[in-house]
């Protein structure tokens, strides 16, 4: 059984909860549920329902791009240099990659690693050093530095984030990741 037949997604598009319907499990209602009203009531036409997701996605991640900016500002980092270095973490010691692996998985252009590479090398985060497999080829690794201030911001963050989930259960919580997996994985391949 796929993940939408389990959750009674069928063929026929499920319709938002009519006007004045306590759609959730604590009685609270947010701002999606004000907006998704509005709209089934000026366009009855529409199904809605995409909404009732989507909308909370997306005001889920501004929060959460304010919580984790915070977390990263504690241990004086800003978001881009935390995706830098938690690469070269991620990558095990000694902790480098060359500047094609770090473009790989960050996802920006040449020139502007190149900006951010400088930028964490003047900060003592990073150093440059010659590849061992190619003379003109050059390896970005943490400093020690580097890796401490990751290691405490990567910490703080899991503690951010913990506490923006802490109103769903384990189980609940292992749910979600997976219908969410399900909605990303198609934008992930190659």
């Amino acid at each position: 059984m796929t993940a939408r037949a389990a959750h009674g997604r069928g063929d026929e598009p499920a319709r938002a909860p009519a006007a004045g319907t306590d759609a959730t499990r604590t009685g609270v209602r947010d701002e999606v549920d004000r907006i998704v009203e509005a709209w089934g009531r000026e366009r009855p036409d529409l199904d809605v329902t995409p909404l009732t997701v989507l909308s909370r996605v997306s005001r889920l991640a501004r929060h959460l791009d304010l919580a984790r900016r915070g977390a990263f500002a504690r241990h004086e980092l800003e978001t881009w240099e935390f995706d830098v270095l938690s690469a070269l973490r991620r990558a095990g010691a000694p902790y480098r990659l060359s500047p094609g692996a770090l473009l790989t998985q960050t996802l920006v252009t040449s020139g502007t690693m190149t900006n951010r590479i400088d930028r964490l090398a003047e900060r003592g985060l990073v150093e440059r050093q010659p590849s061992p497999e190619d003379r003109r080829g050059v390896l970005v690794q943490l400093t020690g530095t580097g890796l401490a201030r990751v290691d405490a911001a990567f910490s703080d963050l899991l503690d951010v984030e913990r506490r923006l989930l802490a109103v769903l259960s384990e189980a609940e919580h292992a749910t979600l990741a997976t219908l969410l997996r399900d909605v990303v994985a198609p934008f992930d391949a190659p």
